[in-house]
């Protein structure tokens, strides 16, 4: 028998997909990486570092116990559905869900919004996106096949220029995505707001995909109101939300989405071909946590009212000039005053000189230029963190 020869190396390896070189590695991640290699305090990514409920995690020991380790149903375990249909219809006005055709569960909140973009969306399909943007939208987009088009929240509100928005829309529009409270400025859209973006979903006939992770998270008076609710909006709605924020378990990757039966089937079809399922055991948990009496969630808001405050002071006191949040648990700030040629620079330097790690402000941008005088922080935390937080950035000057 003749030894096989070998074969001369090609020239080049094979090509990659265009899609991957469309965007980077999560800046955030990236950041909590630098805190970690740094020994630094962690400001930038969005996890507690304070304790789960002691139910939740109660609940999520037991059922592991009771051997609820194996497979649950692909779009999620009955008892979380059934939970999930009835918090909806609690906190909207007892708007009702079809838990057995309605739902999906997934990996977190991150695989419900890439199967729900991935089961509507078709390549040359155009995605509308407000920026600043949590950072996964705009790469969603590209998976997806579509093209994001960018639409400016503007400071120090946050709030869009109706003609603007209404100039993204258009015949090859098949959605818009709604972060809100929003992650990063903490934005919470107003009905006015949410109306004027039902008018546009109707007349292009495109979806509202609306990230609502942060709806328990409210200050001032702010009021969150789901898209799903919005008279017209049932049908046209993808309502993306999950534990994570909500009750402390940023780690256990448990998320759904709620759309019409229709859109549900076509989710679930890739939400299973993308993961199979969510962890068995931490739904049942979530199944428990989802039927928390409304005092959890008033003291919860009341919690991190007390953390913003804290946060602003040290920020503030440090030369930052804040804007104050009117939900999710982020503050974006204006670092002008340091002098800095950039965020990305200044967030360098604050992660390996002053020991505090922030998110740069051109990460949430399509045009890295238009946030460089951005830095996110995250209050998520315990008075031990803020502490440390304050000594460090009290060595900080302003140059301006």
């Amino acid at each position: 028998m003749n030894p096989v020869k070998p074969q001369p190396a090609p020239a080049t390896s094979p090509q990659l997909s265009w899609k991957a070189a469309q965007f980077t590695e999560s800046v955030i991640r990236e950041m909590t990486r630098l805190a970690l290699q740094h020994k630094a305090v962690n400001l930038s990514q969005g996890f507690p570092d304070f304790p789960a409920p002691a139910l939740i995690k109660r609940a999520a020991q037991d059922a592991i116990a009771a051997d609820i380790n194996q497979y649950a149903i692909t779009w999620g375990a009955k008892p979380l559905r059934n939970a999930i249909a009835e918090k909806f219809s609690r906190t909207n006005a007892g708007m009702a869900i079809d838990p057995e055709r309605e739902i999906t569960v997934c990996c977190g909140s991150t695989e419900a919004m890439i199967s729900s973009m991935l089961a509507v969306i078709n390549p040359g399909d155009e995605v509308v996106v407000f920026e600043p943007f949590y950072e996964n939208y705009g790469p969603d987009a590209i998976l997806s096949g579509a093209a994001p088009r960018f639409v400016k929240l503007h400071a120090p509100e946050w709030t869009f220029d109706p003609a603007e928005l209404a100039a993204a829309f258009g015949p090859k529009t098949r959605a818009i995505i709604v972060n809100t409270p929003n992650n990063p400025t903490g934005k919470v859209f107003t009905r006015g707001e949410l109306e004027m973006i039902r008018d546009l979903c109707v007349r292009w006939n495109a979806y509202a995909i609306t990230d609502e992770i942060y709806e328990h998270m409210l200050y001032d008076g702010a009021e969150h109101i789901s898209m799903a609710a919005l008279e017209g909006m049932h049908d046209r709605t993808i309502t993306i939300n999950a534990l994570s924020k909500t009750y402390s378990v940023t780690g256990w990757r448990v998320g759904w989405a709620i759309a019409s039966a229709e859109v549900s089937a076509a989710i679930r079809k890739v939400h299973d071909f993308l993961t199979v399922g969510a962890a068995a055991p931490l739904q049942e948990a979530g199944a428990v946590a989802l039927k928390f009496p409304p005092e959890y969630y008033t003291t919860l808001a009341s919690e991190y009212a007390q953390r913003r405050e804290r946060l602003l002071g040290i920020l503030t006191g440090a030369g930052f000039k804040c804007f104050k949040p009117r939900g999710a648990y982020y503050i974006m700030t204006d670092i002008s005053a340091f002098g800095f040629p950039d965020d990305v620079a200044f967030a360098k330097y604050l992660v390996t000189e002053i020991g505090v790690a922030a998110v740069p402000g051109s990460s949430f941008y399509r045009d890295p230029a238009d946030g460089r005088t951005h830095l996110r922080f995250t209050f998520c935390k315990t008075e031990k963190t803020f502490q440390a937080a304050a000594e460090r950035l009290a060595k900080l000057k302003k140059t301006a």
